[in-house]
């Protein structure tokens, strides 16, 4: 088995069919299908049941969980695939041929430990954003500080989470994002990209409301207490949004000559008030 793709499930019956619907339309068939349903009261259990026929190999409970990582774990352990995606319910793949062609690249990369793809944005009033999160850049600590990899559009080797363990179940929202700092940065691994649309991301989920945000930050933060020396943390906490700024800046030549140019005078003109200031103070 090449992959398994886990959904998870909490009384949303409208976005687990529209999930399962686009996974059973996949053109290729090299694939586990995992559903992990957390005792839902809705019509969850229904959707699943009138939907099981269509995939070859479909895996489900629906129990009571302990969270959303403690599903995700669920999911893995019961996986058998090479590789995991994660697909939560109300997220689509984007398109019938999504499977197919992401294991077509992931042989030509030769097998990388993670691949992913471009995750579009669907936001309630219609808009869509193509999301390329790192691109194929090197992901580096500053990135990770200030950002991500998105979980949706990724291809996980199974072997990973026995390496490094699962998702920390204690974090309520960031445990992809400890275990991606744990696993890049920390460990090595160097992620794979893929420029393809791999998934169609609900924008309405549990990390975009405002409670959620404050959330963010501070697990993010006590992540980073957790794992990252006082001695690094310090510079980045102090100097990671002027880097990005500088990193964007860079994008642009005229724009970054421009600001060369303002520094290099505001740097003269403060070597200037002090050379003017010790002459003063010397007489």
């Amino acid at each position: 088995m090449r992959l398994s793709i886990i959904t998870i499930n909490r009384n949303n019956a409208a976005g687990l069919e529209k999930t399962m619907r686009s996974v059973a339309a996949q053109t290729a068939k090299e694939f586990e299908y995992i559903v992990i349903d957390g005792a839902s009261t809705d019509e969850s259990v229904a959707v699943i049941e009138s939907l099981k026929t269509e995939f070859a190999c479909l895996k489900w409970v629906s129990e009571p969980d302990k969270g959303i990582y403690n599903a995700m774990n669920k999911g893995i352990r019961m996986s058998s695939g090479d590789y995991i995606q994660i697909l939560n319910s109300a997220d689509c793949l984007a398109s019938e041929h999504v499977i197919e062609r992401m294991l077509a690249e992931v042989g030509k990369l030769g097998n990388p430990s993670i691949v992913y793809g471009n995750m579009i944005k669907c936001f309630p009033d219609g808009k869509m954003i193509v999301d390329k999160c790192f691109a194929g850049q090197e992901i580096t600590m500053l990135g990770m500080y200030i950002g991500t990899l998105n979980h949706d559009p990724a291809y996980i080797s199974r072997d990973l989470f026995e390496k490094y363990g699962y998702y920390d179940e204690s974090l309520k929202i960031v445990s992809d994002w400890k275990w991606y700092l744990q696993a890049i940065i920390l460990g090595g691994e160097k992620p794979k990209y893929v420029d393809l649309d791999v998934t169609l991301f609900d924008m309405t989920g549990i990390s975009e409301n405002a409670n959620s945000k404050l959330m963010i930050r501070e697990e993010r933060q006590q992540v980073l207490d957790e794992l990252v020396p006082s001695v690094y943390l310090r510079d980045y906490q102090q100097y990671a949004d002027d880097i990005y700024l500088m990193r964007r800046i860079h994008r642009h030549p005229w724009v970054y000559k421009l600001v060369w140019f303002a520094e290099r005078c505001l740097f003269k003109m403060e070597k200037w008030k002090i050379n003017n200031k010790n002459r003063q103070e010397w007489g």
